[in-house]
């Protein structure tokens, strides 16, 4: 998850990115209502229902702009939240709060959708021994924070980038020339460790996976009838991925197939937000009576 270590290699230079974004020179509006450091307080409140994730994200954005802000979370990433539930309080200088607010809550409020949308697809697999996947479908430089919301709704990653696995594609395949030959390619290059994945469109691919020895077979597009009879014949000659317009409607159908796993980039890709939000900001004395 979100160490100390992985904050600050990885996800703090996308953060300070992201501040740098929203604030090139200074924040104007916030700078003529409150021009000196002055305390104050903000909750932090839900308008709708989900799961709510990316509090580690939402807490590093105020921190890198003033490490002296106070948090206190009333849930963690992974719990259920609903319509006007406060998650929590921040306390700090008030033009900290008011200048990464709408940043802190960008992550927050997307990594939480994702978070909520995973959550509906791993609720219409509970029956089966499927696992959820995600895919590089991710928005550029928010993988790190899309990936681990998936993780936070119930899915699994696929892999995090190129580097991370071989998976063998239609254009892998029409470069290499078959199904076999790309097979036999990877399997001669890539390291001894890694599984050597190859999708497939039709039966015939399907047959010439087997034969090549692929260790995971991926199932694209297909309708449920072609994956039955692709099912029947890989028969644990290797393991089963299905993949290609799997949608929170349609997925309790693959329960009923002997596969492992089930894709879809629409966990991060068409996930909407989670509608979060900061209010009651006011100040706080620091005189104690």
């Amino acid at each position: 998850m979100f160490d100390l270590i992985t904050l600050k290699l990885n996800a703090d230079p996308l953060i300070l990115n992201a501040l740098a974004e929203d604030i090139t020179s200074e924040d104007v509006s916030t700078n003529s209502v409150v021009p000196n450091e002055t305390l104050g307080e903000v909750d932090l409140i839900s308008k709708a229902d989900g799961i709510i994730c990316g509090l580690p994200i939402f807490q590093r954005v105020f921190y890198l702009l003033d490490n002296k802000t106070q948090f206190h979370f009333f849930v963690k990433d992974g719990d259920s939240i609903s319509h006007g539930q406060t998650l929590g309080r921040i306390t700090g200088d008030m033009r900290v709060l008011l200048s990464g607010e709408r940043t802190a809550l960008n992550y927050l409020q997307r990594m939480s959708g994702i978070a909520t949308y995973t959550n509906a697809f791993v609720r219409e697999l509970q029956d089966s021994a499927i696992t959820l996947l995600d895919s590089r479908k991710t928005t550029p430089n928010n993988r790190i924070f899309e990936k681990y919301a998936v993780k936070i709704g119930g899915g699994q990653n696929h892999r995090y980038n190129l580097s991370d696995g071989v998976l063998l594609k239609d254009n892998h395949i029409g470069a290499a020339g078959s199904v076999t030959k790309a097979v036999h390619s990877a399997r001669a290059y890539a390291p001894r460790v890694r599984k050597i994945e190859v999708e497939v469109e039709n039966l015939q691919m399907v047959k010439e996976a087997i034969e090549a020895k692929a260790d995971i077979i991926m199932l694209d597009n297909m309708s449920y009838e072609q994956l039955q009879e692709a099912v029947a014949l890989i028969h644990k000659k290797a393991e089963i991925e299905i993949s290609g317009n799997i949608t929170k409607d349609n997925i309790h159908r693959l329960t009923k197939l002997d596969v492992q796993y089930v894709s879809s980039g629409a966990l991060t890709h068409s996930a909407n937000i989670l509608d979060l939000s900061l209010k009651n900001l006011h100040p706080i004395s620091t005189v104690k009576k």
